[in-house]
Parts: C-alpha cells; structure tokens; sequence
C-alpha cells in the first residue's frame, strides 16, 4: 500500500508549486514511510509516499512506460501482476523492475481504459497519457483502496486535486474544510460513508469500481471531467442461480479460496493474519498456513468486557493451526485514549467504537515490524452472515400470509417499541422505495436512523430538508428487482456496509495510519462471482448463516469453529459516556460546543444521556441509543479535529497544521 496525491491545471498549463506537492506528500507519510517520489511538469504534479511490499529495492513511483509518455502513482496490489508481465513481455513489453505497478502503463498502451477488465487486485491509481494529455484516476472493484478529489480555484483558474485520503488535500491550501451535512446524515443512517459524498462540502470519493477521466483540452479550453463504471457486482435472475451437488460446489469453493489466499501471500515481507474467534479469519489463518507450509503468526483483539473477549475461542484456532498468538489488550482506557486518533485516522465521525480496538491492533502489528495482514472481511456480506438476515427471513414468513400483514405491523410496532420521538411510518416507505424493497439491512439502518429524529436540531433538519441518503446511493433498481430476495439484500450490504464502514473506516483507514496493509482473500474475483451465483440455499439454509463456508470450514477446522455460531465484533459503545464521562467527551457535548456546532438539539442530547442509564443493556432501544449518542461525540469531535478546534482540550489538525505555519 502506498498514499498517492496529484493536481493538474483544469484551464492552463501553469506550474505547479513545489510546495503544494511537498505538503500533500508529507500528509500521507504514514501511509508510506519507505520512500516519496514526485513527477512536476506543466500543469500537472503527481506524488507518491512509498509502503515497499513488492521488490523493495526497486519499484520506484511515478512508474512510466519505455519512453515515459505514461507514468503511473499506485497505491495498492495486483495480485496476479506476474502473469501480467509474462504475457506482456511475450509481446515485447520491456520492464525494468520486478513491482506489481510496472504492469499499469504496459497495459495501458495496450487497452488504454480497457486495462480494467485484467486489473485484478486492490487498489487507487493515477494515470497520466501525454500524448493524449489524459488523467486518469480509478480505484478498485470493492473499494478497498481509498480515492478523494476536489475542484478549487485559485489564481487564474481552476484546479483538480486528489489524494488517498483528504488531509493531502486540505494540507494543498487549495482545499477550504467545511462541513457537508450530507456527510453527517451518511453516518447518521448508515453509520458509513459509502457513496461519493464525504463530510468535507466539495470533496468526492470516487466510487469502487469506477474511474474519473479528465481530458485536457486545447490551450485556453476548459478539461473535460468525465465519471465512468467499469466493474459492477451482479447475480443471476432470480431461478437462475447456480447449485448441485454438494461435494463439487464445497471442493470448487474450496480451490477458489486457497488461489485466493494464494495470490495474498505474494509479499516480499513476511504476511501475518488477523484472528478473531470466527470462522471466517480462523479459514483463511489455515488456507494460509497451508500455502506457505507454516503457520503464520495470529493478532488478535482481547475486549476487556464481559460477553465481548473472543480470546478462547481465537486460541482454539491458533492452537490446532500452530499459530503464534500475539493478543492486543483493549479495555475503556485504551479505548478512550485511541478515539481521538481514530477520527483523524477516519476523516469522518466514527460512532462504531471497535474501530478505535482495530486502530490499537493494526499499531501492534506495525510494532512488531510487520506489514501485511490477512482478514476475513467480506465473508459476512457474501453469505448471509449477520443477524438480521433471520430476522428479515421470518418476518417475510409473516408477511406470506394472505390478507394479513402481519409482518409490516411487527416491523410498525418494533419501531413505535424502539423510537422516542416517534419515527414516521412515511420515512419507512420512502426509504424502501429507494432501495426497490423491504431488505435485510433496513432492520439495522432502521435503528441506526432513530438517532437523527433524537438528536438533530432544528437548524440541522432545515439543512438537509428532504434529503434522503439512500437516494445518493444510485442503485440499479430494475436489475436489483430481478434477484432473489437474499441476493438483494447482500447487494445492499456489499454496497453499503462492506466499502462504506469495514473496508475503509474499520479497514484502509485505521491499517494505513499504522503503515499496515490489510488483504482480503474473501474479495478476491473469482470467489466473489462464485459465491454471487450460487443459489440462496447455499448461502443461507433455513436459520443457518454461510452454511456452504461452515460446510468447507469442517474440512480445515475443529467442529466449534466451523459451526460456532455468529458473534458480532464490538467495543462497547459507551466507553465514551458511562462514568466517569471524560474530560473531552463532556467538554464535546457541552451547552457551548453543541450549540457551536450547531447540529444537535442541547436539550435532547442531555434528557437521552441522563435516561440511557436505565434503559436495559441488550435492547433494541439500548443499541440504538447508544449508537445515536456515540455518532453526537464523534461528530463534535470530528468538528474539533478538522474545522473547529475549540470545542475541546484536544489536539487538532488545524492546530498542527498552524504550528507547522509559524515553524
């Protein structure tokens, strides 16, 4: 992994400031300590802060072709990068190191923007074509590697910048940070950002498996900024999906997650495996293990509270498998010094406190001289792993009954149960018919959502009016109504849930700022299309969540792992505001810093924090609120951190920045 950041003159050819690339660089060191490299001609600069993981002598960025007429800034892997340059050397390529980036302007002169279609990986790239004076940016099919950009004007024109994440573009000067409530109202629905909308008013993220095009024009014409999809997650109509017998699909699986493990372990630094107690990272610890003939060394999470310490069941799996077991401790003090760092590592309120656990667990592996970490992520959201997946099933049993819908009225009175003040019925369906649907992950972002009726001011609901953030998604209903029912809401976790929170603000974002690579052998392509078409039995059978993973899972795991059932990893949510509440966590939500703000009703936020005490811990009710009230701390710290650094006795990267100023 790597942190890449660039501008380029929109209107003209002007020089681009040393100074400007400089800083954009030196805020992303920690995603790159090894190396920098720079490319400035007119109007344009490319930058690069080097993770070295693939030929670590050589591998130097900006990459360029022969004749150097396309250079490439890439962060990230192409994990199949020598069979790429095999084939490309067959038909007279030259290269001139062993790095995975070597193949991008190869393949570039010979497809141009059909490079995508062979590009298989993870990854955030900057292409620049001098012959056809084209930009190119793109980023990876499920969004592992994170890619920002903005306009902004300054001197005679108009200026595109874009950076891994958004502190290079602030650090530019070019970019001014003010608050998007769009933003805030993602992360009050989806507790994600997972659409090209983030918390900074005109900073993008590009969209996974897309890439922007600027094409310069003539002298004194204006470039051309173009939004383009190459790559879109699909599954069969709904009868058409795949099954038969269950030996083959198991032995099929199994030979698709064992090249894809494969393909994650090509590494020149050793590779370690994160590990909770699960059956997903327990499988890919021993695919893994098997690979390389020798068991890789397990991190693992210890949540000092009760009913949340997997250690036990993690220690099965590194005892059968072999492993090492390194546990990272993690209790309300470690939790509460992390959260600070955890929202400047973020860019964005993050209300999901096991975040700050993940940041802590990434630092330990970097201590202990590693760089690449396998996980499990994706498993999940392929095959029907979270709760609510049961849930959703049962309630459209309800619902099958004719002339009675009884399944709307326990979904009517779970939310008259769950909301105070009450959430209007006419929100429900305004939601579902963005969404072509009554899905799954509507049970979960229902709850979630409850906190913007608690909380906001008036002010803030001016603000947003009738702005609906589902709306933002940009889903393909008529194909998304041909699927399964189960296939429909996978998509939706596969496009909310898995780019918007586990791979960037639980994944990239707390891994990169401990210079840590983390890779994901669930999200390889050809196990994700394998698992997409398979018919829903497979994925969810009766009550039983990845019932097709549980039943390959057997034939490298003890019984009780394989079969464990499902346990959500979790932080407890009110470490931020159970006694004694922290000096900055009561300082954030003070009369004068949310009044400042200006995004939470002061009398609302008190009246919840005073009854959640006596609301009963594991209800519907409970988590809600807890969430609400986590997602207010988080937003006013976010504020602090990046806009306003006076709501707290807390650093600031403004102050830093001004400190940096006077230096």
């Amino acid at each position: 992994m790597c942190g890449i950041a660039g501008v380029i003159d929109l209107a003209s050819r002007r020089p681009v400031p040393a100074h400007l690339l400089a800083a954009m660089a030196a805020a992303l060191v920690h995603r790159g300590p090894d190396e920098a490299g720079f490319l400035r001609m007119p109007g344009l600069g490319l930058a690069v802060r080097r993770l070295s993981i693939v030929d670590l002598a050589e591998g130097h960025q900006p990459m360029p072709n022969e004749d150097g007429s396309v250079r490439v800034v890439f962060n990230g892997e192409i994990f199949e990068y020598p069979e790429l340059r095999a084939q490309l050397e067959g038909r007279g390529h030259r290269f001139t190191s062993h790095c995975d980036t070597e193949v991008i302007p190869h393949l570039w002169e010979e497809s141009q923007e059909g490079m995508f279609s062979r590009l298989r990986g993870q990854f955030a790239l900057a292409l620049w074509d001098q012959r056809r004076e084209r930009l190119i940016l793109a980023r990876d099919r499920f969004g592992i590697c994170p890619l920002y950009w903005a306009q902004a004007r300054g001197g005679a024109g108009d200026w595109l910048l874009f950076a891994s994440e958004i502190k290079a573009l602030l650090a530019s000067g070019l970019i001014e940070p003010r608050p998007d409530v769009r933003g805030l109202d993602h992360i009050f629905t989806f507790f994600a950002l997972p659409g090209t909308v983030t918390c900074f008013e005109g900073v993008q993220a590009l969209l996974p498996g897309h890439y922007l095009r600027v094409q310069r024009g003539a002298p004194g014409e204006p470039a051309r900024i173009s939004d383009h999809l190459y790559w879109e997650l699909d599954f069969p109509d709904r009868g058409q999906e795949s099954g038969g017998d269950r030996k083959r699909l198991i032995e099929t699986f199994e030979a698709l997650l064992v090249q894809a493990v494969d393909r994650r372990l090509r590494a020149d630094v050793p590779v370690v495996s994160y590990l909770s107690g699960g059956v997903d990272s327990s499988l890919v610890l021993a695919v893994a293990s098997h690979v390389v003939k020798k068991p890789l060394p397990t991190f693992t999470i210890q949540i000092r509270e009760p009913g949340l310490d997997e250690t036990r069941q993690a220690a099965l799996a590194s005892r059968h498998i072999g492993s090492e077991a390194i546990i990272v401790r993690c209790g309300r003090e470690e939790l509460l010094g992390a959260y600070p760092r955890l929202i400047q590592a973020a860019e964005a309120p993050v209300s999901d406190t096991c975040c700050a656990a993940l940041l802590l667990l990434a630092k330990e592996v970097h201590a202990r001289g590693f760089k690449v970490a396998l996980t499990g992520e994706g498993a999940d959201e392929l095959l029907a792993g979270y709760p609510w997946y049961k849930w959703h099933r049962l309630l459209r049993l309800l619902d099958s009954i004719p002339g009675l819908p009884l399944g709307e009225w326990a979904r009517r009175v779970f939310l008259r149960w769950t909301s105070a003040p009450p959430f209007p019925w006419s929100e429900t369906r305004r939601v579902e018919s963005a969404v072509g649907g009554n899905h799954a992950w509507l049970i979960l972002y229902g709850l979630v959502s409850l906190s913007r009726w608690r909380f906001y001011s008036p002010e803030m609901r001016q603000r947003l009016g009738d702005y609906l953030p589902y709306a933002d998604l940009g889903l393909n209903l008529d194909r998304l109504r041909r699927w399964h029912p189960l296939n429909q809401s996978l998509y939706l976790g596969l496009r909310i849930h898995l780019p918007g929170l586990l791979l960037s603000l639980a994944g990239d974002r707390v891994a990169m700022h401990s210079s840590v690579e983390t890779r994901y052998p669930f999200l390889d392509e050809d196990v994700v299309g394998f698992l997409a078409g398979l018919a829903p039995g497979w994925k969810l059978r009766g009550l039983q969540d990845k019932y097709l993973l549980r039943l390959l899972a057997v034939r490298w795991l003890p019984r009780s792992i394989a079969w464990r059932p499902k346990a959500m990893f979790r932080a407890p949510f009110e470490s931020l505001y159970e006694e004694p509440v922290p000096a900055f966590v009561e300082q954030l939500l003070g009369e004068e810093s949310l009044r400042r703000t200006g995004y939470f009703d002061v009398e609302s936020v008190g009246s919840w924090r005073q009854a959640f005490p006596r609301l009963k811990p594991g209800s519907a009710q409970h988590f809600s609120v807890a969430i609400g009230l986590s997602a207010v701390v988080a937003t006013q710290l976010w504020q602090h951190t990046f806009l306003d650094d006076t709501l707290a006795d807390l650093p600031s990267l403004r102050g830093v920045a001004r400190m940096q100023e006077k230096q």
